[in-house]
């Protein structure tokens, strides 16, 4: 059974290729994804046991990743946020983690390992 992914992007191609890739290689698959920070507070406290993995970018159309992953503090042990950023410095990673992020990837230099890190929650999904 794939594992639902709920994705936080603004950027429209890097949104549909990372769909492509988590749901042809992690057995994953997207139920919804938003562009800003509101948005994405909103559907994460509407839908609280619609996700498994959350994928955040931090700079967004509206606000920031940090304000989402933050509003993640309250979800199950086995969901799981991950944050996927152009901006991994030690102090993003740091801050990142401090509220609650599970996993950080570069987005420029480790999609390879956020899809590895993805394929083996399905594994473990299943």
């Amino acid at each position: 059974m794939p594992f639902k992914t709920y994705l936080v992007e603004d950027n429209p191609v890097i949104r549909e290729n990372l769909t492509g890739f988590l749901e042809d290689i992690a057995d994953a698959v997207v139920v919804a994804h938003a562009s800003g920070e509101d948005e994405a507070v909103r559907w994460l406290e509407g839908h609280r046991d619609a996700w498994d993995v959350a994928i955040v970018d931090l700079f967004l159309g509206q606000g920031n990743g940090l304000g989402v992953i933050d509003a993640c503090r309250q979800r199950r042990a086995d969901q799981k946020v991950v944050v996927l950023s152009n901006y991994a410095t030690p102090d993003m990673r740091a801050r990142s983690k401090a509220l609650g992020a599970d996993a950080f990837f570069d987005k420029s230099a480790e999609i390879e390992q956020l899809l590895d890190y993805c394929e083996r929650l399905s594994h473990t999904h299943d």
